[in-house]
């Protein structure tokens, strides 16, 4: 297993943690992208590694809202270079250069990646613009952080599925988009997570069917955050941008889109031993 200082660029996270202004500045709510973030042999080494559609470990989003992306959380079943690299970014040292980049103190990461880990969306596929939940259903702390690290070489900007970030009025409505990040190799994207962090890639994917917008993702949490911000608790919310309208079939497709899929193949399979008797 490579050492800490062989899988993240030390020197460079001490140069970006010098930007604490400008990610609390940033619009519409603090983010920050750094590109060429890891080292060029741990970068091939992900691209490599990273397991294509077809592998039997994805898990997969059916809901209208989350088009045609995959999941994979386990350790079990990453490849040894994903599997570094996401302890890497759950490492001390990692959380303390969040600490000093955003200035919230206090973050706690995530071992088993809930929500995160390996996504994958195909072609055709989409995220469509939301906020995320709040609070983590199991140890109740307050969601923080989204860090996203992209995995596309060759990604063409005609095939869409850059990152957005919207504004939103006084009423928390969504008015505009303000950010555009696509979605190239080895760049990371960091940004609050808060009730007016709207974000999403919504439109559908156009790239060739060989090619999928890959990316890792982990979340980060505190123990309590400012009192400015204490939301009543919510799973992820899907909105609309202004003119677009979901087409959610009935009730089970709305319930799709807030139950990540890991929880949903949990209950497949109780019902599945239920039947079974």
């Amino acid at each position: 297993m490579p050492s800490l200082e062989e899988q993240l660029p030390l020197d460079k996270m001490e140069v970006y943690a010098g930007r604490a202004s400008e990610y609390a500045s940033a619009k519409p709510f603090p983010h920050i992208a750094f590109d060429n973030f890891f080292g060029p042999e741990v970068l091939r080494r992900l691209i490599a590694a990273f397991p294509n559609p077809s592998d039997p470990n994805w898990l997969k989003y059916r809901a209208p809202a989350q088009k045609d992306k995959l999941q994979s959380t386990s350790e079990l079943t990453m490849p040894p270079a994903v599997r570094d690299v996401i302890g890497a970014l759950n490492s001390s040292t990692f959380v303390k250069f969040l600490e000093r980049l955003t200035g919230i103190d206090g973050i706690i990461p995530d071992p088993h990646l809930h929500g995160g880990g390996m996504h994958q969306t195909m072609t055709g596929g989409h995220l469509k613009m939301h906020v995320d939940y709040n609070i983590h259903q199991e140890w109740k702390l307050d969601r923080r952080l989204n860090v996203i690290l992209y995995l596309n070489d060759h990604w063409e900007e005609q095939w869409g599925g850059a990152l957005e970030l919207w504004d939103s009025d006084a009423d928390n409505k969504m008015t505009a988009c303000v950010q555009k990040f696509f979605p190239i190799a080895n760049r990371m994207v960091i940004f609050s997570t808060t009730e007016r962090s709207w974000h999403g890639h919504p439109d559908a994917l156009t790239c060739p069917p060989d090619k999928t917008r890959k990316s890792i993702a982990l979340y980060y949490y505190t123990n309590g955050r400012p009192k400015e911000e204490l939301p009543e608790f919510h799973n992820t919310i899907f909105v609309e941008r202004p003119g677009e309208e979901f087409s959610y079939v009935g009730v089970k497709d709305l319930i799709r889109d807030i139950t990540p899929p890991i929880l949903a193949k949990a209950v497949r399979r109780i019902k599945a031993r239920a039947r079974a008797g």
